[in-house]
């Protein structure tokens, strides 16, 4: 029942795609307009092509060593210091805001000291 209330907040936020997804390939590119961002995808080909077809700049993508979630692919990418300038800002951004998201979902639990209840015993009298 955790699940289906988890994936049904995830819907609302629009978050579905992205929260369990993997991918093979990530990287930066440049918009036509100037902007860099992080780009996933799991074919490295298509996804050059299609970067080229809408204008894209500057498009700097990697074959990642196994299949990764987006916040383990941007972690890779600064592990392996492949972007700089633009590019690493684009990816440092983009990681932030991944780990705020993955940190809203831990539970911070407070230890409280537990104590016994305090019992008298009540002996009997003899009459």
């Amino acid at each position: 029942m955790q699940n289906i209330f988890l994936n049904f907040r995830q819907l609302l936020k629009g978050n579905v795609m992205s929260a369990d997804k993997l991918f093979t390939v990530a990287g930066t590119a440049t918009n036509s307009d100037g902007t860099t961002k992080a780009r996933f995808a799991n074919d490295l080909v298509a996804r050059i092509k299609i970067l080229n077809k809408a204008g894209c700049t500057n498009i700097n993508l990697v074959e990642l060593p196994r299949a990764m979630t987006k916040l383990q692919a941007l972690q890779y990418l600064t592990e392996q210091g492949i972007t700089e300038g633009d590019a690493g800002f684009a990816v440092a951004s983009k990681l932030s805001e991944k780990s705020k998201v993955a940190k809203k979902g831990e539970i911070k639990v407070k230890a409280v000291k537990a104590s016994a209840p305090k019992t008298t015993a009540k002996t009997a009298e003899k009459a």
